[in-house]
């Protein structure tokens, strides 16, 4: 943590938002290790087992993709950028030793450290052959010249690049033709009618709308409409507070800082669900979210994401959030064939590789698995692979000098349906894939 402070000092980010987000970081990793909450707490002091869990539930959308401060960092062009990855992936290693060593951490851990280190092409991560994912000693980090930022060109090219989405592509393009066009009739004096840049994600989990959101974000900076481009991601909890007045403080301070950028409400329709009283501080949010919208409508997009009726539902509940999210982009479940593409970059990010026989086993997992709304995509690809790292591991403990094959190769039997979940007994505990925990926060895992 150390280390993830002095970084973040260097890049200029308030030591208490390094500090939260490395512990939430840690805590969404280690979650299923027995005693972590207290281990965890003696880096917070005061903490509770409430907030380590609390904690985790933040930091569960970073197991997969890169964190909201590395994020902007990276938006930035920020020359921290890969020491501040570097720094999350040390915490991801840390993250192993609390508690009871576990076979599901040292999985979380490995696609979670490999996801901040490529996002920020940073260096490889070093794979781990035992309950804790192998640290190396800090070098000084040389000064580089600021990165130019990324052209439309060159970040539609990336979207073109995910695996599948063939509708959700065709849309951004569309999007960013009919805004492009509409930024040059307005620099030519030309009359233009007002387009809302807001946009609604629909589809079931792990469909890569996250994903999708982070390119969007830095696509409208490089058309010139955005003034920083980075990605705030969040959810009710984030917003909403415990009594009226507060949740209108709370969810403009979350504004503030996506301002410039994107704000990406996952799951939005719960501000305005349900019948009880405590809704009334979820229209408070909305209601605050309208305004703030409309004050910050020069330098700011809201992205809503959602299934597809609630969503709906959640639009047509306040004529502000009518008025304002007019383009609804739809994301398609994955084919067995997209996933197994999702799984197969997703062990390559993290230094893996998975030989034939395993991709035939995900694949006879796929068609066993039901795929109803609650299948999570390019989660439940994440979470097989976070498995098999742990079994992997399991599988070379009494192996003394390891092969550089053995070290990387993931085979048939590392995936199964019962991934190792402790190294302490004789007998790991088995923990179902197709359960909740397997189908957590894109392509490789978010929302």
């Amino acid at each position: 943590m150390s280390e993830l402070l002095a970084v973040a000092a260097r890049a200029g980010v308030a030591e208490r938002t390094a500090q939260a987000e490395g512990l939430s970081l840690a805590a969404a990793l280690a979650e299923s290790a027995p005693g972590a909450p207290a281990d965890w707490a003696k880096a917070s002091p005061g903490a509770t087992t409430q907030d380590f869990f609390d904690a985790a539930v933040r930091g569960r959308r970073w197991r997969g993709a890169p964190t909201a401060v590395l994020t902007e960092l990276i938006a930035e062009g920020s020359t921290e950028k890969a020491a501040y990855a570097e720094a999350l992936a040390e915490v991801a290693s840390a993250a192993c030793t609390l508690g009871e060593p576990t076979m599901r951490v040292v999985g979380n851990a490995s696609v979670a450290a490999a996801a901040q280190l490529q996002a920020a092409d940073a260096r490889p991560l070093q794979v781990a052959t035992t309950p804790t994912v192998q640290s190396t000693p800090q070098t000084p980090v040389e000064e580089k010249p600021e990165e130019p930022a990324k052209s439309v060109e060159e970040l539609l090219a990336e979207l073109d690049e995910l695996t599948g989405l063939a509708r959700v592509k065709r849309e951004v393009h569309r999007q960013v033709a009919v805004l492009r066009v509409e930024k040059l009739r307005a620099e030519a004096g030309l009359k233009s009618p007002t387009i809302t840049r807001h946009l609604v994600f629909v589809g079931n989990p792990g469909t890569g709308k996250t994903t999708v959101a982070r390119l969007v974000s830095g696509i409208y900076k490089a058309l010139g409409l955005l003034s920083k481009g980075q990605l705030v991601e969040v959810d009710r909890s984030e917003l909403v507070a415990g009594y009226l007045g507060q949740t209108a403080t709370k969810t403009a301070e979350v504004v503030a800082s996506a301002a410039g950028g994107v704000l990406f409400i996952d799951e939005a329709y719960s501000l305005t669900s349900g019948d009880t009283g405590a809704d009334q501080y979820g229209r408070e949010a909305v209601d605050t979210l309208v305004k703030e919208m409309e004050d910050r409508r020069d330098d700011l997009v809201v992205i809503v994401a959602g299934y597809p009726e609630p969503m709906e539902a959640f639009i047509a509940a306040n004529p502000g959030l009518a008025s304002r999210f007019r383009t609804t982009i739809a994301f398609d479940d994955y084919s067995d064939d997209e996933l197994t593409d999702i799984l197969t970059g997703l062990a390559e990010a993290a230094d893996y590789e998975l030989v034939p026989e395993a991709l035939d086993r995900f694949r006879e997992i796929l068609g066993v698995t039901p795929r109803d709304d609650s299948f999570g995509n390019g989660r439940f690809a994440r979470n097989v692979l976070e498995a098999a790292i742990g079994r992997h591991a399991w599988r070379l403990r009494d192996v003394t000098a390891p092969t550089k094959d053995q070290l990387r190769q993931i085979l048939a039997e590392d995936l199964t349906e019962e991934p190792v979940d402790s190294v302490t007994s004789e007998e790991p505990r088995a923990v179902d894939l197709t359960s909740s925990d397997a189908t957590e926060h894109e392509q490789g895992g978010e929302a």
